[in-house]
């Protein structure tokens, strides 16, 4: 079935987070084509009263009129530059991006006033961007994570319906890098079981780091409600012999035991260290001074 593209203008085009890293989000679509198993933004979409199941991912917002709303935001004199995210609830490089151009206007709006930004994908399109990105990271700090939770085939493949296969997310984090953008890796979410054998571990920051990340990080599935149902639907048709032991591990809630989280989140540290991820590009980007003297200080990047 062919998504449906609505075509509909938004009111605002900034988002407050709360409980997170940065305080910013920046969505140009609402709606992911991606479709994969273990979203958790199916669970927003069961709380706003819209379909979690497969239903999701067949109709997508297209927020038309962003960029002009992103600009007007960013020109109010209470804006303080604060770091903007984008891809917390949808992928900014979807293939409705390749048609739309929502995602590179948003990264020329925010590069214009040298705003720091940070964005996540399962889509290669990125590299069409390429001189966007350095012209924003010329500007202020600019960090991409490539989304590759494995590298195992029958697992992306199953649970990543409908994204590039993860080699070509390593070739596009590869072209970035070579840019003098910093990306890296973000192992997420890793499935229990499925994608957390050491190995399997191994083999996905061995290949970050052979395509020049310049970061590796980790996390792992939360499973709230919306996402569980569609998951461990998926998971009882695809393997079967592990839904007595997903029971048990999410049996307390969406989250995994804290112990557990630690200890793989530990071993991909670890890994990170012992294969030599680090910043090795050859000619970063690195920002120009600032616009004027009353730009407000730059908040860091975390991964």
């Amino acid at each position: 079935m062919r998504p449906e593209y609505r075509e509909e203008p938004c009111k605002t085009a900034l988002n407050r987070v709360t409980g997170m890293s940065f305080r910013w989000s920046l969505n140009p679509y609402t709606g992911c084509v991606h479709r994969c198993t273990f979203c958790f933004v199916r669970a927003f979409e069961r709380r706003a009263d819209r379909p979690s199941d497969d239903r999701y991912g067949r109709s997508i917002r297209v927020k038309v009129n962003i960029v002009d709303v992103l600009r007007k935001e960013l020109a109010r004199k209470s804006w303080q530059r604060e770091l903007v995210a984008f891809g917390t609830a949808t992928d900014p490089y979807q293939p409705a991006e390749g048609r739309y151009r929502l995602t590179r206007g948003c990264l020329e709006a925010l590069a214009d006033v040298a705003n720091p930004l940070s964005l996540l994908t399962r889509g290669p399109l990125i590299v069409r961007d390429v001189d966007a990105f350095q012209e924003a990271a010329r500007r202020a700090e600019v960090q991409v994570s490539f989304s590759i939770p494995t590298l195992d085939t029958e697992v992306w493949r199953k649970t990543e319906p409908d994204t590039a296969p993860p080699e070509q997310r390593l070739r596009a984090l590869r072209t970035l890098v070579d840019a003098g953008i910093k990306a890296g890796v973000g192992m997420a979410p890793i499935l229990p079981g499925l994608s957390d054998d050491p190995e399997q571990l191994a083999a996905v920051v061995r290949a970050a780091r052979d395509a020049g990340a310049t970061f590796v990080w980790a996390n792992l599935l939360y499973l709230r409600p919306g996402t569980r149902e569609h998951f461990l639907e998926n998971l009882a048709r695809d393997w079967p012999e592990l839904t007595e032991s997903y029971d048990d591990l999410y049996a307390k809630g969406a989250y995994l035991d804290r112990t557990e989280v630690d200890k793989v989140r530990r071993e991909v540290k670890e890994l990170g260290v012992r294969y030599g991820i680090a910043d090795r590009r050859v000619k970063p980007v690195e920002p120009r001074p600032p616009l004027d003297e009353d730009q407000p200080e730059q908040l860091p990047l975390t991964a």
